[in-house]
């Protein structure tokens, strides 16, 4: 597989995950409106350094995974129950979820770079995230995982998630009293991406019959 393709892979994987407004993104977005784009950026930087430690861990995690295809069955079908209780979830509380405000006032001055490492570190769920994607691509023969492989797939993970913030520090000041924005959305399209994820969980399953 071309390693051209493998970054786009990465790169969209890792912005799907980012789509719903979800604390780094907002975070950023928020710092971008109190203290500049150069603040948001940084932080962001800081985010997706994180993401690529973990995409990274994730990738070698599957790499192991992928000599034990009794491990992975079990795995593929345990996170095929996962992600359709999780999207049942989610699209279930939406339908109730109250509007809130959204805050934009922060008051930390602190460095935003390891804010940004910080609050990403506190994130885990890439990790199990990019560890069943990556097994799912390389099941579709669609990556392997040799080392240039990864290490190009990773890099597109991480670019991936810092083009989604890049998005929010310019143009959540246009966005903000959207209902894009608002819990109720987030947790909608949350729900949806989960529910994608497991239906592309299901026809693997189906394909290994």
């Amino acid at each position: 597989m071309s390693i051209t393709v493998v970054f786009f892979l990465g790169l969209f994987v890792s912005l799907i995950g980012v789509i719903p407004p979800g604390l780094l993104n907002m975070t950023a977005a928020k710092i971008s409106l109190k203290e500049g784009p150069g603040r948001g950026i940084t932080f962001s930087s800081g985010v997706c350094l994180i993401v690529f430690v973990q995409t990274y861990v994730a990738a070698i995690f599957s790499r192991y995974l992928s000599n034990r295809p009794d491990i992975v069955e079990i795995l593929q079908r345990v996170a095929f129950v996962i992600f359709v209780l999780i999207t049942i979830y989610f699209l279930v509380i939406a339908r109730n979820q109250k509007e809130a405000k959204v805050e934009t006032d922060i008051k930390s001055k602190q460095s935003r770079f390891f804010h940004g490492m910080f609050l990403s570190a506190l994130n885990v769920f890439p990790i199990p995230y990019q560890a069943y994607m990556t097994i799912t691509l390389a099941s579709f023969g669609w990556m392997d995982f040799e080392r240039t492989t990864i290490v190009t797939y990773v890099t597109g993970a991480a670019m991936g998630t810092f083009v989604m913030l890049y998005f929010y520090i310019f143009f959540f000041d246009k966005i903000k009293d959207k209902t894009f924005t608002s819990q109720k959305s987030m947790n909608y399209s949350i729900g949806i991406i989960t529910g994608i994820v497991a239906l592309v969980t299901f026809i693997n399953i189906l394909r290994e019959l």
